[in-house]
C-alpha cells in the first residue's frame, strides 16, 4: 500500500473539500443486465440465480464497471469506491460465491486503480481507491428471531473473519485505504476495524479507514440504536482519516445530524446522502442540481471535508456537488491526518 498516496490525500484533505463517487448500483442496473449477462460464460452453468449480484460484474461484465468509475472520474470525483459493497463470504453466501470472494475483490480493485491511473492521466489530478466494506446482511447486535433476543446470527469472530479475507484481497489489488460504510450495527464496524488492523499487521503496513454509519430513519440513530455521538465515542479510539454519514436519508434528512457531527469529531466530516427519500416506487428523484444546492450548503456551512452521493446519485449529480463547492473551504479539524504510523511501508 503506497504511503505516499495517503500523504497526498491528507494534504488534499487540509487544502480543499475531496469529492467522493455517487452509486455504483444506478450506474450498473441502468445496463439492465440480464440473468445471462451475468453469469457471463464463466458461470454459465451455475446451479444458483445471480441475477443481481452486482459486485460479481467484476468477473462477467468488467467493461462495465470500468467505465462506471471513469464517468465518476471524469465528473469530478477525487476517491471512487471499489465495487464491493457485499464482497464477503457472507454476503456472497445468498449466490454461493463464497469461494470467488478473494478473486472478486482484487479484481474489483484493480478496475477501479486501473480506472484511477486512466483518470489521473488525462488530466494530471490524483486520484484514489478506497475498498468498499459493507455491513453484511447479518447483525452482531440484535437478534432477527423477535421470540428470542438473546440470539445472533453471525458472530464477531465470523464477522472479522469475513472482513479480514475481503480486506487482504482489496489491499492485494491495490487500493489506497479503507471505507466501512452504511454501518448499521457498530459491532460490525468494530468487527471489520479490527480486521483492517489484523491485516495491517500481516502485512506490516498502516492502513487508513473512512468510517461511515447510516442513520435508519428520523430518530436520528443507527439501527444498533446509538445517536451519531454515541457512534463516534464508540470509534474514535481507531483514529479514522475520516467519520461522517451514508445512505438512510437525503441531504436535506441527514443536515442535523451532520451539523452535530461537525462540532463533536476531530477528524474530516465525510458526508455522502441519498439522492432524496425514495418514491412510491423505491426510486430516487432529488435532481443533480438540488442534491448540489444542498450539499453547497453544507460547504458554507463549514461541515465538509469529504462530500460525496450514495443511493440515486449519479455522475451529474457529482458534477453538480463539485460545481457547487468549488472555491469553499474545507471544514477544519483538530487531529492531526499524519501521524506516528504513516511512515511505515
Amino acid at each position: 500500500m503506497p504511503t505516499e498516496r495517503i500523504h497526498i490525500l491528507e494534504r488534499l484533505l487540509e487544502e480543499r473539500i475531496v469529492l467522493l463517487d455517487g452509486a455504483m448500483g444506478t450506474l450498473l442496473q441502468a445496463h439492465k443486465f440480464s440473468e445471462e449477462d451475468f453469469r457471463g460464460a464463466r458461470f454459465k452453468d451455475w446451479p444458483q440465480p445471480l441475477q443481481g449480484d452486482n459486485d460479481m460484474l467484476c468477473l462477467t461484465q468488467p467493461d462495465a464497471v470500468r467505465e462506471a468509475h471513469l464517468a465518476y472520474l471524469r465528473a469530478g470525483s477525487d476517491i471512487i469506491e471499489t465495487n464491493t459493497f457485499s464482497s464477503t463470504s457472507i454476503g456472497q453466501a445468498d449466490y454461493g460465491l463464497e469461494a470467488y470472494v478473494a478473486e472478486m475483490n482484487r479484481a474489483s480493485a484493480a478496475l477501479a486503480r486501473e480506472a484511477a491511473d486512466i483518470a489521473e492521466k488525462e488530466d494530471g489530478k490524483p486520484r484514489f481507491v478506497a475498498g468498499a466494506v459493507g455491513p453484511t446482511n447479518r447483525t452482531a447486535s440484535i437478534s432477527p428471531n423477535v421470540n428470542d433476543p438473546g440470539f445472533r446470527a453471525i458472530t464477531f469472530d465470523q464477522l472479522r473473519i469475513a472482513y479480514a479475507e475481503q480486506i487482504d484481497a482489496l489491499i492485494e489489488g491495490g487500493v489506497d485505504l479503507i471505507l466501512v460504510e452504511t454501518i448499521f450495527d457498530t459491532l460490525n464496524a468494530k468487527a471489520a476495524l479490527f480486521a483492517v488492523d489484523e491485516v495491517a499487521e500481516k502485512h506490516a503496513i498502516h492502513i487508513r479507514a473512512i468510517i461511515s454509519g447510516t442513520i435508519s430513519d428520523r430518530s436520528g440513530r443507527i439501527l444498533s440504536g446509538q445517536t451519531p455521538e454515541a457512534f463516534w465515542n464508540s470509534l474514535k479510539h481507531v483514529h479514522p482519516l475520516a467519520f461522517g454519514l451514508n445512505c438512510g436519508l437525503g441531504p436535506r434528512e441527514m443536515r442535523p445530524y451532520i451539523d452535530e457531527l461537525a462540532d463533536l469529531i476531530d477528524v474530516p466530516l465525510c458526508v455522502y446522502p441519498n439522492a432524496g427519500l425514495p418514491n412510491a416506487f423505491g426510486q430516487y428523484d432529488q435532481s443533480p442540481e438540488e442534491t448540489g444546492e444542498l450539499l453547497g450548503a453544507f460547504a458554507r456551512a463549514g461541515h465538509a471535508n469529504i462530500l460525496g452521493g450514495c443511493c440515486g446519485t449519479t455522475p451529474d449529480h457529482i458534477r453538480e456537488i463539485a460545481r457547487a463547492v468549488d472555491g469553499e473551504a474545507p471544514r477544519a479539524f483538530a487531529h492531526p491526518l499524519r501521524h506516528q504510523h504513516a511512515d511505515v511501508a
